[in-house]
C-alpha cells in the first residue's frame, strides 16, 4: 500500500528541486505526450556525493533505462530503484540542451516579455536549482532524461525517437536514499522539433513499500544487490533476510 503525500502538474519549460525521503517513491507522468523529465540527484547530506551515468550504465551492462534498474551514486550506493515503467526506454547519454543551443534552435523568447513562457534551457534550469544549495556548474553531472528514447546504429551515433513517448506514460522512482532532486521540463537536446516544445509533467509524491529480499530491482543484476547492500551500510540497517522474517 502506499499514500500519496503531495501532487503536483509541473509545466513544460519548468524547473524544481525538492528531498525525497528513503522509502519514498516519485512517479512522473507525461501527461500529453512528448515530454522530457530531465533529473539530477544529490546526497543531501554530502552534495559531493551525486548520480553517476557511466557507473549506472556499465554497472547494469545497458544502454537504456527501465524496469528494475537502479540509478548509482558516484560512491557506489542507489540513488533510486525504477520499479514501475510502462515507458520502456529512458535516456541517460545525452545530456542537457545548452543556453546557447537553445536560443539558436528555437530563437529568443525572454523573460521580460513572456514569463513563464520564456524559452528556458535545460542547462540554465539546472544551474538555477544547483545556486539554492550553493553548487554552480561544476556540479553538474551527467543527467537522466525520461521519457526521452535515444538509439544509437552501429557507428554511435545517436537518433532521437520522437514517436515513442506516447500520452499517459508513467515511471517510478522509489528512493532507496535521502536524496536531493533536481528536475527540469525543458527539451531534450536531440528533440528535432522546430518549435519549443513544451508539455507538462505530473509528479506524485508517494509512500514506498519496504526494500524486501524478492525486490524486483535489487535481484536485477549482482551490481544492485551490491550497491543496495552500501545503502544498507550507509544506514546501519538489519540484513534484508532478517527484515523479511521480520514481515
Amino acid at each position: 500500500m502506499t499514500t500519496l503525500l503531495y501532487d503536483y502538474t509541473m509545466p513544460g519549460g519548468h524547473h524544481w528541486s525538492f528531498r525525497m525521503r528513503r522509502g519514498t517513491q516519485l512517479r512522473l507522468t507525461d501527461l500529453e505526450g512528448g515530454a522530457n523529465a530531465a533529473l539530477l540527484f544529490y546526497n543531501p547530506e554530502n552534495l559531493l556525493e551525486r548520480y553517476n551515468a557511466p557507473d549506472t550504465l556499465k554497472g547494469q551492462h545497458t544502454f537504456k533505462l527501465t524496469k528494475g534498474n537502479c540509478l548509482y551514486s558516484d560512491m557506489g550506493r542507489c540513488f533510486a530503484s525504477i520499479v514501475e515503467d510502462s515507458f520502456g526506454w529512458h535516456d541517460t547519454v545525452s545530456g542537457n540542451l545548452s543556453a546557447n543551443a537553445c536560443l539558436q534552435k528555437y530563437g529568443e523568447h525572454r523573460y521580460q516579455e513572456h514569463y513563464n513562457d520564456w524559452y528556458l534551457s535545460g542547462e540554465d534550469s539546472f544551474l538555477t536549482e544547483l545556486a539554492k544549495y550553493g553548487l554552480t556548474e561544476r556540479d553538474m553531472a551527467a543527467n537522466l532524461n525520461l521519457f526521452s528514447k535515444v538509439m544509437t546504429d552501429d557507428a554511435g551515433n545517436m537518433t532521437f525517437d520522437p514517436a515513442a513517448s506516447q500520452a499517459g506514460a508513467s515511471v517510478t522512482l522509489r528512493f532507496d536514499m535521502d536524496t536531493l532532486v533536481l528536475l527540469h521540463t525543458c527539451p531534450h537536446p536531440l528533440n528535432p522539433a522546430a518549435d519549443y516544445p513544451r508539455h507538462p509533467v505530473r509528479c506524485e509524491l508517494m509512500t514506498a513499500p519496504p526494500l524486501a529480499a524478492d525486490d524486483l530491482c535489487m535481484n536485477h543484476r549482482p551490481e544492485n544487490r551490491r550497491a543496495l547492500e552500501n545503502n544498507r551500510l550507509y544506514y546501519l540497517e538489519p540484513p534484508f533476510a532478517t527484515r523479511a522474517e521480520r514481515a
